[in-house]
C-alpha cells in the first residue's frame, strides 16, 4: 500500500491504491517513524492513487503540522485531476505545496 524510497535526502512515500480510514494509521506510522529517525524532507506521491477519503485528508493535515513543527517540509505530487479538484474544493491546496509530477516536486526542495 505504502512504499518508502529515499532519494538525495528526501523521503518519498508512494501511495498505491486508496488513502482511506482503513489504512491511514499505516501512513501516519511510516512517516512518523521516519520523522523520529531524523528525516525532514518528505514527498508523498499519489501517482498510483485514485481516491482519498476525509480521514485520509485528515491524516495528511496532521502529518503536515507534525513535520512543520519539527522543522521539516512536506510536498505532495502526482494528484489526479479528481484529487486535485478535491484539494481545491477543501482549500487544502493552500496548505500543501503540490507539484504535478514527482520530478518537479523533487526539484523544488
Amino acid at each position: 500500500m505504502f512504499s518508502i524510497v529515499e532519494l538525495n535526502g528526501i523521503t518519498i512515500v508512494e501511495v498505491g491504491g486508496e488513502l482511506i480510514v482503513g489504512n491511514r494509521h499505516e501512513l501516519k506510522e511510516k512517516v512518523s517513524d521516519r520523522l523520529e529517525a531524523g528525516d525532514r524532507r518528505f514527498l508523498i506521491d499519489f501517482t498510483s492513487s485514485s481516491y482519498i477519503d476525509s480521514s485520509g485528508l485528515g491524516v495528511l493535515v496532521s502529518l503536515s503540522k507534525k513535520i512543520r513543527e519539527s522543522g521539516g517540509v512536506l510536498r505532495l505530487a502526482g494528484l489526479s485531476e479528481d484529487l486535485r479538484t478535491l484539494f481545491e474544493l477543501t482549500k487544502l491546496d493552500t496548505l500543501f505545496q503540490i507539484a504535478d509530477t514527482r520530478a518537479r516536486a523533487l526539484s523544488e526542495f
